[in-house]
């Protein structure tokens, strides 16, 4: 130090200038450093010990990515200490990408206790795919059992109506198992509920009568497994179980009701259109009377200018009027007041 001193004193101003900047820079590097040492020098002590082999160095550059470092070392960590041959680059090149490193991880973790063939490419896209890797590896060990139809969506069950119109509500439980192969670009759940849904209806609706499908409910799931309604789909059909069949409504008696209802308005309206055309034909009827008895006294008018109708003819007409119209009047009821 003493050294140091004499020779920036002995220097120039302009050297002395550059020695001061440069021991200044050195000491800055030296504080740097030992800040990003006492930063990570916990997570590489964990990763040496745990035999994960993370670099310092490797830690400051993901550090200088803004990757979490101890999302990276502690998943790394967890592969080696599970028999796992993963790198520090797949892991972070997987999170920069937007992937779920420790998900991913420990669906490898446990793809390879359950001797799975799960590789790490093909984990990465799947989780990249936006498709939860860690449950489809547990689903594909442990299959899961789905309600057909779903309960949360407010409908308890499947309504169908056999051939006899009686109306039948079953109820479904599927169990599948994850197809990790067919993950990307298969068909969800939904996709599975609805074809099974659409099967139970098409086996009852092909029912001759409702009592065979009480009988037989066993039937409904052997038909419907049978349709491979699986295919295209991320997960296999292990079972389809038929958990409960009721009897609703008598379906064929209210359509029946209702189309002797319909038929017997369509007879009303038939019935008044023939009276409203036999009204209207009346009336057209009567003013060619009223049309023809105006032309009466024209007539008449025309008899006694020709000469062919006398007056003595006249009144004896007139009197003969008179006399229908008298008794006429008798003939009528009186009216109650």
């Amino acid at each position: 130090m003493y050294n140091l001193t004499n020779i920036i004193l002995a220097a120039g101003e302009p050297a002395r200038i550059v020695v001061v900047a440069i021991v200044v820079i050195l000491l800055l590097a030296v504080v740097v450093f030992f800040l990003l040492f006492l930063k990570f020098f916990r997570l590489w002590l964990q990763a040496k010990l745990s035999r994960a082999d993370v670099r310092f160095s490797e830690l400051i550059g993901m550090w200088l990515r803004k990757v979490d470092t101890r999302t990276i070392v502690l998943s790394k960590i967890t592969a080696i200490q599970a028999g796992l041959s993963l790198t520090t680059r797949d892991l972070e090149s997987h999170y920069l990408a937007g992937g779920r490193v420790p998900n991913v991880v420990r669906a490898l973790v446990a793809a390879n206790r359950a001797n799975i063939d799960l590789t790490l490419k093909t984990a990465t896209a799947i989780d990249l795919a936006g498709r939860d890797i860690l449950e489809a590896v547990q689903t594909s060990v442990n299959p899961k059992v789905i309600d057909c139809p779903e309960p949360h969506k407010g409908k308890d069950t499947i309504d169908a109506v056999a051939q006899d119109g009686i109306q039948l509500k079953a109820k479904a439980r599927v169990t599948v198992r994850a197809n990790i192969e067919r993950l990307i670009g298969g068909a969800t759940e939904e996709t599975v509920i609805a074809r099974v849904g659409e099967g139970i209806v098409t086996t009852i609706g092909s029912a001759i009568t409702y009592k065979s499908v009480l009988e037989n409910p066993d039937g409904i799931s052997k038909s419907v497994l049978a349709k491979g309604l699986d295919a295209g789909t991320a997960y296999e059909i292990l079972s389809i179980d038929i958990a409960d069949v009721d009897v609703g409504e008598n379906i064929g008696a209210k359509l029946q009701a209702a189309q002797a209802e319909a038929d017997m308005r369509r007879a009303k309206a038939e019935a008044e259109k023939r009276r409203a055309m036999a009204f209207a034909r009346e009336q057209e009827m009567r003013a060619l009377v009223v049309e023809n008895e105006s032309k009466v006294p024209l007539a008449m008018a025309e008899a006694f200018k020709k000469g062919n109708l006398g007056i003595m003819d006249y009144y004896r007409m007139k009197n003969i009027s008179a006399d229908t119209s008298m008794r006429e009047s008798i003939a009528k009821p009186e009216k109650k007041e």
